[in-house]
């Protein structure tokens, strides 16, 4: 018994000092990335089956929160690569200063041209209000104003779709996007950090409506077997959400991040997005898209602003959202 125990304490140390000697790489991302129905856990698995390393992902709330996070933490944060920030944030992000180039080349499947020499695009889809089926959902931001419909939103500090529905709103109406943040406040039952929270009392029947994406009916289609939610077709059109992630030049495992981000371009990784980020990816997959992605709501006009003008415009929207809630 005693040489049993002694030869499985031996076995045990070994496979720890093996599990010490494999590097690490960390990669920030938002929680619902990192959670068990996410897109994180396969994606670990099949990354480290490659690279004989030991990928660590790291939640850290929601996108907006991320960029917060590494700038907080400058050049002593433990990070590798930031997975989550998008084009609302990417001018911030190279302002900063913290983040290298990429040597990542794709044949890139987005609604826009891609050459950022910073951030490498992983998926992308657009915001919209998701409500059950049967409800008498209104066709615009206007409509929704003048309207008895409940909202949740996210808050634009914390969250990126809370970010995106300013510039919506914004790229939609411009000079009068005060006055239809004026009329929405009304509407508005409360502004969560995240999405997760905000779509979890969305389920809870908290409100009529939640700010998502065209995309989420698809997972209840096709992870639950309910056809009963839709997307509410907006005549201003839809903001598109590119999401992207890069490596911090303080990384301490630079070849490992960019194998990383080439991994991400790769089959092995894109063909996760559809059906755990439920977005669509920035690499049409090898076996396309599932069936019940062709059931979505497709925008009428698609809406971007360029990441300079997102930018400069960042504290006009959240002023005006500011006003308009404190009201």
């Amino acid at each position: 018994m005693k040489n049993l125990a002694f030869a499985t304490s031996v076995m045990a140390c070994a496979a720890s000092v093996a599990a010490a000697d494999k590097p690490e790489l960390v990669v920030y991302t938002y929680d619902s990335f990192v959670s068990e129905w996410g897109p994180g856990p396969k994606i670990e698995e099949a990354f480290e089956a490659q690279c004989d390393c030991d990928l660590k992902l790291v939640g850290a709330s929601d996108g907006a929160a991320l960029l917060s996070r590494v700038r907080l933490e400058g050049a002593r944060s433990e990070a590798d690569v930031v997975l989550g920030l998008d084009t609302n944030l990417t001018a911030l992000a190279k302002e900063s200063g913290l983040f290298a180039a990429h040597d990542v080349s794709a044949e890139f499947d987005l609604p826009v041209d891609w050459g950022d020499e910073v951030f490498v695009p992983y998926d992308w889809g657009y915001f919209a209000f998701v409500h059950d089926k049967g409800f008498d959902a209104p066709g615009s931001f206007r409509e929704l104003a003048a309207s008895d419909a409940t909202i949740l939103i996210q808050d634009p500090r914390s969250s990126t779709p809370g970010l995106g529905l300013l510039y919506w709103v914004k790229a939609a109406y411009g000079d009068e996007a005060g006055e239809v943040w004026e009329g929405l406040a009304d509407n508005i039952v409360t502004v969560t950090k995240g999405w997760s929270e905000a779509y979890g009392l969305f389920l809870e029947g908290e409100a009529d409506m939640v700010l998502s994406y065209t995309t989420s009916p698809a997972y209840h289609l096709i992870a639950e077997g309910d056809s009963g939610k839709a997307a509410a077709a907006f005549e201003e059109g839809h903001y598109l959400q590119v999401e992207v992630a890069g490596k911090l030049k303080a990384s301490d495992q630079p070849e490992l991040a960019d194998a990383f981000l080439e991994f991400m371009v790769t089959d092995a990784f894109q063909s996760v997005i559809p059906t755990t980020n439920w977005m669509y990816p920035a690499v049409t997959p090898e076996g396309g898209l599932p069936e019940g992605f062709e059931t979505l709501v497709t925008p009428s006009k698609a809406l971007l602003l360029p990441e300079d003008e997102a930018q400069a415009l960042r504290d006009e929207a959240l002023e005006e959202w500011r006003a308009a809630l404190s009201r």
